[in-house]
């Protein structure tokens, strides 16, 4: 098959990482050669893959070498579960530089070392999308990843983070080629979740792809530093990502995205029950006043 390249970007905190490791688990559980590329400047991308607190970046490497130049592909490709290759772009130390530099910098070292040419079914972009700056939409702006899943839930930054990076992806979609190929519901048991995630990837023209119940088991596999689909393979949440899995890979809706306004994004909420109109009336209010 030809290689396809997909990213998973979603709001810091959302189970971003965590949702695409144990996902990627189960693609290479049936076979298919994967190499995740971590795009975070937190660069927990690959932790549960590898088994480890956190990989060597690109940047780190690069740092210490003197140059990405002086850098050779074994020295930041580690193979974790199942063969899966991984790669941490890594960034700057925290209140210097850009953090997307080191998207940059490691997505064009790693196609000059040839990393793409491979015996690869899927490489996956795990990306921060808190901020859709350049270095963060290189992924899309250089048509790179042409799928991009959303993790999100039903909480309001969690949706306003999914529609921010939308307009992102319509931003390049005709001049890089990518697309939203669906939302990740990760569960976070708001009122409705399930409905209201459905609304809105129908609102900006995509699906969502599955709704992946919360369950206990995954902090306990975490601690472990592994995926569920490692840690307990028979349990029903390993079976949940063995569905997205499946979902992805044979995944045919890529569509352009219609990404709403603020003001519609509040209507959903308040068509959903999760603003109403009393929450209006007390805005800036002081506790006395309420």
């Amino acid at each position: 098959m030809a290689l396809r390249q997909i990213a998973f970007y979603g709001k810091g905190g959302i189970g971003k990482s965590t949702t695409s490791q144990n996902t990627l688990a189960a693609m290479a559980e049936m076979g298919k050669k994967i190499m995740i590329v971590g795009c975070d400047p937190k660069a927990d991308s690959t932790r549960l893959i590898l088994h480890s607190k956190a990989q060597s970046t690109i940047m780190e490497l690069a740092a210490e070498a003197g140059s990405v130049e002086d850098l050779e592909l074994d020295d930041v490709l580690k193979a974790g579960y199942l063969d899966i290759r991984c790669v941490e772009a890594g960034g700057p130390e925290p209140g210097v530089g850009c953090a997307g530099r080191g998207v940059i910098t490691a997505i064009n070292f790693l196609e000059e070392e040839g990393a793409y040419e491979e015996d690869l079914d899927f490489v996956s972009y795990d990306v921060l999308g808190d901020v859709v700056c350049g270095g963060f939409a290189m992924p899309i702006r250089e048509g790179k990843a042409q799928e991009i899943y959303i993790v999100t839930s039903g909480e309001m930054m969690a949706m306003y983070a999914a529609n921010n990076i939308s307009k992102g992806i319509l931003k390049y979609a005709n001049s890089g080629g990518v697309r939203l190929a669906g939302l990740i519901c990760n569960e976070r048991q708001t009122d409705r979740e399930d409905e209201l995630i459905s609304e809105l990837a129908s609102k900006i023209n995509t699906q969502m792809i599955h709704f992946v119940p919360r369950d206990n088991i995954v902090q306990h596999a975490e601690l472990r530093r592994m995926t569920v689909v490692e840690y307990d393979g028979k349990c029903k949440q390993a079976d949940e990502y063995r569905t997205l899995a499946n979902k992805i890979i044979n995944n045919k809706m890529f569509n352009i995205p219609t990404p709403v306004s603020m003001q519609e994004l509040e209507d959903l909420l308040m068509e959903f029950g999760i603003i109403t109109e009393d929450d209006e009336a007390i805005v800036g209010k002081k506790a006395h006043e309420a």
